[in-house]
């Protein structure tokens, strides 16, 4: 079996445990006629959750990751949707607010934030969207899990000179970040092409960076050099950003296509 089967078949076998747990949640809240709630969802696993509800024709559950714009969501599910008011919602999160003291505001990446929650054990899924600022971050993550990371961060040296505290949800501090469209021009809409392009750099160097597994396509790891790449298709690079194919904008005279992306 090649690399690329194998990676294929253990997300598939990722994905039917996954459906099989919210399954399991969609049950419990039809018969104890109470919110239930899942912990924290990629786009990609969200896409599989949609997709099967909407088969399955349920519509009693809402995904919710604090804000509008959120990227991570729970999803919560219900026997009667119109018994679920806002303020339930809201219950299920909170934020874990980090205010940098002021000699280190403007230093801490998101991966600092993330690296902390990991050296005390705790599992992605279990945390939603963190938003950075200047002066600190708001981490949202489910509301059972506030009290014992107030309680430990401040135990990491990289926060021990900080102020943590827990706010509500409808508290955070969210600022919608600029989007950037960019155009490029490529020889074909083959992934390796593309890939080359935002990462700027060779085509051999794209075929590395995908040997690699640092891309994903529409939230899948992608390793094929050949995959034919549409309109409205998401790229994401590791460390380098994800991207939307917004518009085939057309063919140059040279023959090559040009493309408006989203950044």
């Amino acid at each position: 079996m090649d690399k690329q089967s194998e990676i294929t078949k253990q997300q598939k076998n990722e994905d039917k445990i996954l459906v099989a747990r919210i399954l399991d949640k969609l049950k419990f809240a039809q018969s104890r006629n109470k919110l239930e709630s899942t912990d924290f969802l990629d786009l990609r696993q969200q896409s599989i959750i949609r997709e099967m509800l909407e088969l399955r024709r349920y519509d009693n559950y809402i995904f919710f990751g604090g804000y509008d714009d959120a990227e991570r969501n729970i999803v919560a599910f219900s026997s009667n949707l119109e018994y679920i008011n806002q303020e339930e919602i809201n219950n299920l999160l909170s934020i874990i607010r980090i205010t940098l003291p002021n000699n280190l505001q403007g230093q801490y990446e998101h991966r600092i934030y993330l690296g902390g929650l990991m050296k005390l054990g705790i599992k992605r899924e279990k945390i939603g969207d963190i938003i950075v600022r200047n002066d600190g971050a708001d981490i949202i993550v489910k509301q059972d899990l506030a009290e014992y990371l107030k309680d430990n961060l401040k135990g990491l040296t990289r926060f021990q000179k900080s102020n943590i505290e827990i706010h509500k949800i409808d508290e955070l501090i969210y600022i919608k970040p600029k989007k950037e469209i960019i155009k490029i021009n490529i020889p074909s809409m083959r992934l390796d092409c593309i890939v080359g392009e935002l990462a700027r750099c060779s085509r051999n160097d794209a075929n590395k960076i995908l040997e690699a597994e640092r891309v994903f396509v529409n939230f899948k790891e992608e390793i094929r050099p050949s995959k034919n790449i549409v309109e409205g298709d998401y790229i994401t690079i590791r460390g380098k950003g994800r991207f939307k194919i917004n518009k085939i904008l057309g063919t140059t005279k040279s023959g090559r296509i040009s493309l408006e992306i989203e950044k």
